[in-house]
């Protein structure tokens, strides 16, 4: 008899499978939006511009913590889910247990160094002489809860390996809620401001974190990290880096193009760098949800690529095509004509107002192409696909975005096309991930039939 767990991966109808699992993954997605967007509002009821540019200079150190979850969570769903699919049961146990503590050695590693070198890491977000302060008191307490925001990211995503997307956005949701709940007490009623988002932050974490780990320690779970499945070898750590490195390098080319835009967003002001944060912010209402349908179907495509599969593989990858399609034309109206009233819920200075109005009409341009974007590098990586997932990982905000921001920094000198960067490298990236695709589907799905 099939567990429940996985049953929905092989039998259900294909729309069904679909919603089943990037419900769960599009709720988590935008509970992680609310939470962004409540620190920033939150920090900018203080009316202080420079309180929030500094919490939007800090977030590219936050997202390099959030890479390292990425490359065990991604790396580790992949393998995972194919895992499952052939039948090898024991051997993700094994994955799973080397997630957790090579993951959670490294996080706290990233504590330590962030611990004892706040002021070159300040410098190098870009933190300026008025939000100096600001950045090193936020990024000094939130180092505190970086080995529990690496092991959230990487269980908010295995867990959906084993077919458990409700339980995955039941640990995002707990911290969430709790960083939301928390960031009004502690910025306004403490007076804590930007030291109170920080507190707000690491509660969220550690409850997500803990939350994880009791679903593993109660004994529900076809998973475990008990440290006696720690595994490294016979393939286990190379099938996570191989797909695992491409994410996490995605989210920390990232980070990189944020310290590069904020630092050349500077010359245009304090208020600009403001603005770009909020509009970056806004855009991610669009971006988190089609994130979440693509992180939704990868468990769903990886398993069926590990069973080998090719007709379900298909219709599931169609059927999400058609619904990313969708949503992203959908979200790309909401975003462009609600930009002032989500900007203005966070900006009352005029000159960071206009700017991230601006900013956020700009960043919506590559609205409408996002959601197949995302499916498709989704679908790369639930194929194994290595080569082609850090192509495409490196390309869109390194290879193609960074050369894209310099050159229209040197042409045209101007606020605005700095923040265009970004949408013609994202319309650039969506003509690769297609190439990529196709040579993977071709090559991935033939080299199975060979074995």
């Amino acid at each position: 008899m099939k567990d429940k767990t996985v049953e929905i991966f092989e039998d259900a109808p294909v729309p069904k499978a679909v919603f089943v699992n990037i419900i769960p993954s599009v709720i988590s997605m935008l509970m992680v939006l609310i939470y962004n967007l409540a620190d920033t509002f939150f920090i900018s009821q203080t009316k202080n511009a420079y309180m929030v540019a500094a919490v939007s200079l800090a977030t590219p150190a936050f997202l390099f913590f959030m890479a390292v979850g990425m490359l065990f969570g991604i790396g580790g769903t992949s393998l995972i889910s194919r895992m499952l699919g052939e039948g090898r049961r024991q051997d993700a146990k094994h994955a799973c247990s080397f997630c957790f503590w090579t993951g959670t050695a490294v996080g706290i590693a990233g504590m330590a160094v962030i611990l004892l070198a706040i002021d070159p890491v300040a410098k190098l977000v870009g933190a300026t002489p008025d939000t100096m302060e600001y950045v090193k008191q936020y990024l000094m307490i939130v180092a505190i809860g970086v080995p529990f925001l690496v092991i959230g990211n990487i269980f908010s995503t295995i867990i959906r390996a084993e077919g458990k997307a409700n339980k995955a956005m039941a640990g995002m949701i707990l911290g969430n809620v709790a960083n939301i709940v928390l960031d009004p007490v502690m910025i306004l009623l403490f007076g804590w401001n930007v030291a109170g988002a920080a507190v707000a932050t690491v509660i969220g974490n550690i409850l997500s974190a803990v939350f994880y780990i009791i679903h593993f320690l109660g004994g529900s779970s076809i998973l475990t990290i008990h440290p006696k499945y720690y595994r490294a070898g016979k393939g286990i750590a190379a099938g996570v880096f191989s797909i695992g490195i491409p994410a996490s390098l995605n989210s920390i080319l990232m980070s990189t193009s944020n310290v590069l835009v904020n630092k050349l967003m500077v010359h245009y002001g304090d208020m600009a760098v403001a603005g770009l944060g909020v509009a970056m912010k806004v855009n991610m209402v669009a971006v988190m949800l089609l994130i979440g349908v693509g992180t939704g179907i990868q468990p769903l495509l990886g398993y069926n690529f590990g069973s080998g599969n090719k007709k379900r593989f298909l219709g599931i990858l169609r059927f999400s095509l058609i619904l990313a399609v969708s949503l992203s034309l959908i979200m790309t109206v909401i975003c462009y004509l609600g930009a002032g009233p989500m900007v203005n819920a966070f900006l009352e200075q005029k000159d960071a107002y206009s700017f991230g109005m601006q900013f956020a009409r700009t960043l919506i341009l590559s609205g409408p192409i996002l959601g197949v974007l995302f499916v498709l590098i989704n679908t790369i990586q639930s194929m194994g696909a290595a080569i082609p997932s850090l192509i495409l990982s490196i390309s869109r905000q390194g290879l193609l975005y960074i050369p894209v921001l310099f050159l229209f920094n040197k042409v045209f000198s101007s606020a605005r096309m700095l923040v265009m960067a970004q949408p013609v490298t994202d319309y650039l990236a969506v003509i690769l991930s297609i190439i990529l695709a196709f040579f993977a589907f071709g090559k991935y799905f033939e080299e199975r039939k060979e074995q």
